[in-house]
């Protein structure tokens, strides 16, 4: 009976049963199992990490359509662009992604491209992205008139003068075109333009005093003995002996020349100098500077003129290599290509005469100083011209192996 008053009177006094309230939520939270306060917190968790989620993806949902609406106001076409560039101080024209010790041609242009706005700043990493292809690759120091690169880019306002603005002076965009969706600059290409410019003192005597090579003359004579060593690599060869690591039975040696000769000499300040122009189907490495070392081995009398037809024969002969001052990339042609699409109303074709006089600017004011004052500087050919004699231009490679094996036996002997 006294306990079922206690009850009446807790249930009548609403102080007390805000207590008793009180400790009945009390007493379920310490009742509460531990699995159950995992739960709870986990979802809690899940709640954050889902909002933060949802933020990024509002941020990515956010830049997607700033791209969006770049591509729409600048839409992604293939296009061609024309390069002129001195190639002093670079390391060749492919760039080596991640290399940054190592300069190229190409560095410079995707950093333009990227500043300019023509490509994302991740395709210059991923260079596939943008279906990145160069017509030839230019050695280290090799310079061009005439490189031509395909691409995918946004075709923003004044492309041209846009990309040039963000490139150094040696190194200019100067023309650009559409073209095809599936053209490529290098396969589409059917032959390559090369010059190579070097003083005239190369064809001198090899008793001839280099302390005057400024004074040399080329006279009309020895010129035309240049140019008929030079005509007899037209015409299809094996050129295994102008490259490295190409034995004679690979068919890739066989190459194509369809013009090569030397012009009249003409006077850069007080020396003398010529350019060789050569054109052929494709070049391997340093193929060209091989076949103007190898003439010009024979016009200074180290080796005899036929020379030249046992090189693109089956055994291996030692020919020297020119320096790479003085060759430039003139031209590309894409004869295939203009003459099926560039007669169809829709495509332009890949000729660059309105943009001649500006190649010709370049050349005069960033190449053909470049080549002159360096060689003045450095004098890398009358260097070069020294190692000639060091060449054994008659010896075939087992001749030279038996001659080598011969010396070492003769040092082995005088050291017992």
């Amino acid at each position: 009976m006294l306990k079922t008053r206690h009850l009446l009177s807790a249930l009548t006094n609403p102080q007390l049963l805000h207590l008793n309230y009180k400790g009945f939520q009390h007493r379920s939270r310490c009742t509460m199992s531990q699995g159950e306060l995992l739960s709870t917190k986990s979802t809690k968790r899940v709640n954050e990490t889902t909002s933060g989620d949802n933020e990024q993806i509002t941020k990515k949902v956010k830049l997607e359509g700033e791209n969006t609406d770049d591509e729409k106001k600048y839409p992604k076409k293939k296009v061609v662009l024309l390069l002129a560039y001195s190639g002093k101080g670079y390391y060749g024209m492919q760039r080596n992604a991640g290399n940054s010790q190592f300069r190229t041609i190409e560095d410079e242009l995707v950093s333009a491209l990227i500043k300019s706005g023509c490509i994302p700043e991740n395709h210059g990493d991923e260079m596939k992205k943008m279906s990145f292809q160069r017509c030839a690759r230019t050695d280290k120091g090799v310079s061009a008139a005439g490189q031509v690169v395909s691409l995918k880019l946004r075709l923003i306002e004044d492309i041209i003068e846009n990309i040039n603005k963000h490139l150094p002076a040696q190194i200019r965009v100067l023309g650009f075109k559409r073209v095809t969706q599936g053209f490529n600059s290098k396969n589409n290409c059917d032959a390559r333009t090369y010059s190579y410019m070097l003083p005239t003192v190369a064809f001198a005597p090899k008793d001839y005093d280099i302390h005057k090579s400024a004074a040399f003359r080329l006279d009309l004579e020895t010129l035309k003995r240049v140019n008929w060593l030079f005509s007899l690599y037209k015409g299809t060869h094996n050129f295994h002996n102008f490259t490295s690591q190409k034995s004679p039975q690979d068919p890739s040696a066989r190459r194509y020349i369809t013009e090569m000769s030397c012009e009249p000499p003409f006077l850069c300040g007080e020396s003398e100098f010529a350019m060789i122009t050569v054109r052929g189907q494709s070049f391997m490495l340093h193929q060209i500077r091989k076949m103007i070392g190898l003439v010009i081995a024979v016009i200074k009398g180290y080796a005899k003129e036929e020379v030249l037809e046992r090189s693109w024969g089956q055994e291996k002969v030692d020919v020297p290599r020119a320096p790479g001052l003085g060759l430039v990339l003139e031209r590309v042609h894409f004869d295939r290509y203009n003459q099926r699409f560039g007669g169809d109303g829709l495509h332009q074709r890949l000729e660059w005469d309105e943009e001649e006089e500006l190649i010709k600017g370049f050349k005069k004011a960033h190449i053909y100083p470049s080549i002159v004052d360096t060689e003045s500087e450095e004098r890398s050919m009358i260097s070069w011209m020294a190692s000639l004699p060091i060449h054994d231009y008659e010896a075939s490679a087992a001749d030279r192996r038996e001659k080598d094996q011969k010396q070492e036996n003769d040092v082995g002997n005088e050291s017992d």
